[in-house]
């Protein structure tokens, strides 16, 4: 039980530290929003931005997901490794191991033909 406990310290360290170092979104004031208002709405510099952006976000979001579910499948499959090799031929624990990595694969397998199929439905729809 300790070890697990190590493991998920270490890998929540790993996780927290390279939170620390990932690009941060920053966006510069929009001029387009007062020069757009009235009876300027309809130039063409000002065309094409009423449109839907619900689907756009829908797809943000789900892909952020996805991304965080194949992270977690990716750290799911080293940890059922480890188990693997920590067993020491037991065959219980082997077996153990064996399906956690079939589940993680499995795991990955439907975050990646989810994310392909999401992409190709919003896509499909917009």
């Amino acid at each position: 039980m300790k070890l697990y406990k190590q493991i998920i310290l270490t890998a929540g360290l790993i996780l927290g530290l390279g939170a620390l170092f990932t690009p941060q979104m920053t966006s510069a004031i929009n001029v387009y929003d007062d020069a757009c208002k009235g009876d300027n709405a309809n130039t063409a510099l000002c065309k094409g931005r009423t449109e839907d952006k619900l689907p756009a976000m829908i797809k943000n979001i789900v892909n952020v997901l996805l991304y965080v579910l194949g992270a977690v499948s990716v750290i799911v499959i080293i940890m059922a490794g480890i188990f693997y090799t920590l067993s020491a031929g037991e065959s219980a624990q082997v077996t153990k191991a064996k399906n956690t990595l079939l589940y993680a694969v499995v795991g990955l397998i439907v975050a990646i033909l989810s994310y392909a199929i999401v992409n190709f439905v919003i896509d499909k729809i917009t």
